[in-house]
């Protein structure tokens, strides 16, 4: 069961609350963020620092992510789905920290909290 909740189930994932990661960066202590949405999506709006990866690329590029083993990642797309199949991806690449920002970027837009414009940069 351990197995398939560490790989699989966005039920056994953690969440972390929005207001926690909105205090982390605040601080400057954030966790690699990163922003499993369409090129598009992300330019309308993301998280202030947040990293985009398409969800479908991950695995592809995760050597964009810090390689440190126990790195503290979270993932959000939209509503949840994306993310959880980024999940899936980076914990195939070997990263097993990864939580899942509580509420998606809808919540967080919601919320009103921070958020950055454009800045994507070419995938390749």
């Amino acid at each position: 069961m351990a197995l398939w909740c560490a790989a699989f189930s966005s039920g056994c994932a953690a969440h972390l609350p929005r207001p926690d990661l909105a205090s982390l960066i605040e601080s400057g202590k954030a966790p690699v963020i990163v922003d499993v949405r369409s090129e598009g999506e992300y330019q309308r709006d993301h998280v202030k620092g947040a990293l985009h990866i398409p969800f479908y690329s991950l695995r592809g590029h995760a050597d964009r992510l810090p390689a440190e083993e126990g790195t503290f990642t979270v993932l959000y797309c939209e509503h949840g789905p994306r993310a959880g199949l980024g999940r899936i991806l980076l914990w195939f690449s070997g990263y097993g920290n990864v939580r899942y920002l509580e509420g998606h970027m809808k919540a967080w837009r919601s919320d009103g909290l921070p958020v950055e414009y454009g800045m994507a940069g070419p995938m390749e």
